[in-house]
């Protein structure tokens, strides 16, 4: 068992690292303050090649492995969850998809555009009444004179209202299955289709530099050609985009804890009380070194969960574990990181109060705390 990282993957991690500090960091706090998108910084990272890592080259992808894209992701949210986000819900929500389920054609169509981070894909499984019980999603569409024509509501989505936002693909019940059971199927649907619309953003606690806003559909329509993969396997193919999706957001959690250690321990180091800086004194000591611990085991959990679904094992349990663990401590880091800073940690100007602000829905997004719970129990045999 090998727990060192290859020469490829510390490159990605040390070009990334030095991409975030360089160009992320300096703008990070007035992005969030502005609620402003961060155009200039997704094109460059498009032309670093890292808004497509884990696609095949031949698509315009990276040709890298998902632990190259953990990797990518822990970095960026050490300094900005934000643009950690806009990464992570476009390469696991909005491309994964049409890679995991498009047709020859879907790929040739989309994949190349958002890979090179031309356009910007998103996912839209989530209702007024389809949040953990993602089963009762009301959003219909039905087959007439050659198109699907769809009608309903999304919410909570991420990335389909910016300037180069390029498709969503959304789920939709198609028809009805034996028993009465509803039959959901996956509908690629393009910015600019008539019918569909965005709504305003929304005003969220945190990730106030990405874009989250509802969706509504109504006569909207788009070729038959649009449905992703088989008619009826929608329920099928989104259990797997989030378990995918969770080794994402599992990597984003690590990096936000170890983004708000690095800055509390920076802090501790230069803060002056009762003539020492407050690193020395052992109740500060101790705060650093649980979260030092927690977030090294994290870690693991979470580089394990990618080396299994690299390796083409199962990997549902570690990514929902690795899920559940991750958003917990990037909660209680973020909060210790403000607790060290005093009451410099309330004020904006300092990195942990936004990362104490960023941290809560990480607990919640791709799944909550307790759908975590109940996919382990069901993993474990419970």
């Amino acid at each position: 068992m090998d727990f060192d990282l290859s020469q490829d993957h510390e490159l990605i991690r040390r070009t990334v690292r030095e991409f975030a500090e360089a160009e992320v960091a300096p703008v990070a706090e007035e992005l969030d303050r502005t609620k402003s998108f961060p155009y200039e910084i997704v094109a460059k990272l498009g032309e670093l090649g890292l808004m497509g890592i884990p696609f095949p080259q031949d698509y315009g992808g990276g040709g890298g492995d998902t632990l190259a894209y953990v990797l990518a992701v822990e970095e960026l949210t050490r300094v900005d969850s934000s643009v950690a986000i806009t990464v992570c819900a476009h390469t696991s929500l909005g491309t994964q998809p049409i890679w995991l389920f498009g047709t020859e054609e879907q790929k040739r169509q989309w994949l190349p555009k958002l890979c090179s981070g031309e356009v910007l894909g998103a996912f839209g499984l989530t209702e007024p009444d389809a949040g953990s019980d993602a089963g009762n999603t009301r959003t219909r569409a039905r087959l007439e004179d050659g198109e699907w024509v769809i009608d309903g509501a999304k919410q909570f989505i991420t990335n389909a209202g910016t300037d180069i936002s390029g498709m969503v693909c959304i789920t939709a019940v198609t028809g009805e299955e034996g028993g009465g059971a509803k039959e959901i199927s996956n509908i690629i649907v393009p910015n600019g289709t008539s019918g569909y619309e965005q709504g305003e953003p929304y005003r969220k606690m945190g990730w106030n530099a990405s874009d989250t806003r509802p969706l509504s559909f109504s006569e909207c329509r788009v070729p038959r050609e649009s449905l992703l993969g088989q008619r009826g396997q929608g329920f099928k193919q989104f259990l797997k985009i989030l378990d995918i999706g969770r080794i994402g957001v599992a990597a984003m959690g690590v990096g936000l804890a170890q983004g708000a250690l690095d800055q509390a321990l920076a802090y501790a180091k230069q803060r002056v009380a009762f003539g020492k800086p407050i690193s020395k004194f052992q109740a500060i000591q101790a705060k650093l070194a649980d979260m030092s611990a927690e977030i090294e085991a994290a870690r693991l959990l979470v580089y394990k969960a990618a080396r299994e679904k690299d390796s083409g094992r199962d990997f549902t349990l570690t990514a929902a574990q690795a899920k559940l663990k991750t958003g917990r401590l990037a909660v209680r880091c973020t909060e210790e990181a403000v607790q060290i800073h005093g009451g410099y940690g309330f004020i904006e100007e300092y990195p942990v109060c936004r990362f104490y602000r960023d941290a809560k829905i990480l607990t919640i997004g791709e799944g909550t705390d307790e759908v975590q719970q109940m996919v382990i129990a069901r993993a474990l045999g419970a």
